[in-house]
């Protein structure tokens, strides 16, 4: 990354660098630099591959919004069907037994990946 300090152009050595390109991190002075996409480019030589870039990152960027509603969705369908498990099998214990511990290990099971998905959306932001 450049801080700005003592960078000179990669292609005029005796020009001082304005900045960097994105695409190659060589030291660009005002003649070589061109803008694409709000960022600098190594004139005639990277600007396209610096827009694909922009355009991947965006694109990136707009995947993991969509992921991260996924993963809130699923956990709240799965902490509704869990409580509903789990509820069921806590109110049916007295009468079915064995049964009944299985809806409350299912409940527990489908809370638990309730905690996971809320916990794994919370990294997409």
């Amino acid at each position: 990354m450049w801080n700005g300090e003592n960078l000179n152009c990669f292609y005029h050595p005796a020009s001082p660098a304005v900045g960097v390109c994105k695409y190659c991190q060589r030291g660009l002075c005002s003649e070589c630099a061109a803008v694409a996409d709000d960022v600098l480019a190594c004139k005639n030589r990277h600007e396209d591959e610096v827009h694909q870039l922009e355009q991947l990152t965006a694109r990136n960027l707009f995947q993991s919004k969509r992921v991260r509603s996924v993963y809130m969705r699923n956990a709240i369908f799965y902490g509704l069907v869990g409580t509903v498990f789990a509820g069921f099998g806590v109110w049916q214990l007295r009468w079915l037994g064995l049964q009944a511990a299985l809806f409350i290990a299912l409940g527990i099971f489908l809370l638990y990946a309730a905690i996971a998905n809320y916990l794994e959306g919370r990294k997409y932001k």
